[in-house]
């Protein structure tokens, strides 16, 4: 999608293109373009489903033989499922020395029966075309080795995270805060979602815990930064009427600026039930934000229990209310874990960083290869 090469690789193309001739390639849209303006490098749209599809399937990936025979390509590295398994197949049969993919989640750990099997299956034969395999965080490279999904090492880059954070860019500037002063609510404890808003991002129980909180703390109030999927992973019909009957319940959308809506809350409540490593949980902690989690991939491994949020189970309304509830009730407490929330993930995630571990990276893969 690309969406997902617009939120990537946002700056990484650009100063991969003062030592490489970078090809940017996702399916067509505005925002390859847009990277393509931006980071000053050549982009090539090839069309590609999201959902297994067969026909288009194999009609994409005879695009992409075409376009690595045409520009024959000393490494093609891929991220996200179905961009990754079409190029790692394709660079395979071109003969491309060098091919990495990056796992940015796994969709087979949530799914079941044939479909697990399926999903499983197809990563193994992607892990089994590419010569590198990179998982996003420590969870994901976890799965990977205990599900059996290839032998080949694995390394995680820096701390993790495939992008990391700009400290500048996620911060409470004036510009920023002037929005968000006509967000907020004066004394009023706000919640905020930023996400798809879907079953298995854990809305349903979201939206449930907070209904059940807001008999006992009156002041509160949640905001669902996003858009829904109603074709994809809809919710619960209830759920809907839920969002749309209560006026402390505020569904705005997607945003194209996220920070103002952080700026004018208080905590972040983020329980998917599967990620790879989420980058909205780094961007609240960097707009000094507590986050509720859950205890899934990614989110485990930037959230430090007591010190920039709280860990829960997946699927659990009854913890997620707990957790909400101990926001309201334990002021102190909120504020000591939104004091470090910026500084943990700064330390540990900071673009600049990351972008260095990357680089790093090709470097020792280029050295190897030439």
């Amino acid at each position: 999608m690309p969406t997902s090469l617009e939120t990537f690789c946002k700056d990484m193309l650009r100063e991969l293109s003062e030592k490489y001739d970078v090809l940017a390639v996702s399916s067509p849209g505005a925002d390859l373009e847009l990277v393509a303006r931006r980071e000053g490098v050549r982009a090539e749209a090839v069309e590609m489903k999201r959902h297994i599809a067969p026909l288009a399937d194999l009609k994409s990936l005879w695009h992409l033989v075409r376009l690595m025979r045409r520009e024959r390509p000393w490494m093609v590295h891929s991220m996200t499922p179905k961009a990754g398994l079409l190029c790692m197949l394709a660079a395979k049969m071109t003969g491309v020395p060098v091919r990495v993919h990056t796992f940015t989640g796994l969709v087979w750990p949530t799914a079941t029966g044939l479909k697990r099997r399926l999903l499983m299956a197809t990563d193994g034969l992607l892990c089994a075309c590419a010569t590198h395999v990179i998982p996003e965080g420590l969870g994901v490279k976890r799965d990977i080795e205990r599900a059996g999904i290839t032998r080949k090492p694995m390394r995680v880059l820096a701390n993790g995270n495939v992008r990391g954070i700009d400290p500048e860019y996620y911060d409470r500037t004036a510009e920023v805060m002037a929005v968000a002063g006509k967000i907020r609510k004066p004394g009023v404890m706000t919640f905020v979602y930023v996400g798809r808003l879907v079953g298995d991002k854990g809305i349903n129980e979201l939206v449930e815990a907070f209904v059940r909180l807001e008999k006992e703390c009156k002041s509160i109030r949640l905001l669902l930064v996003g858009r829904g999927e109603p074709h994809l992973d809809p919710l619960r019909p209830e759920i809907w009427k839920m969002i749309e009957n209560n006026p402390d319940i505020e569904a705005v959308g997607e945003q194209e600026d996220v920070r103002p809506w952080m700026a004018a809350s208080d905590v972040l409540a983020f329980p998917s039930y599967r990620e790879g490593f989420p980058n909205v949980v780094i961007e609240a902690g960097a707009m000094g934000l507590p986050s509720i989690v859950t205890d899934i991939n990614g989110s485990n491994e930037i959230v430090i229990p007591g010190e920039n949020g709280v860990i829960i189970p997946p699927h659990d309304s009854d913890a997620l209310y707990a957790a909400m509830r101990e926001m309201c009730d334990n002021e102190g407490k909120c504020n000591y874990m939104a004091g470090n929330a910026r500084r943990l993930v700064v330390e540990r995630y900071g673009c600049r960083l990351v972008r260095d571990s990357l680089y790093r990276f090709y470097d020792s893969v280029e050295t190897k290869w030439r």
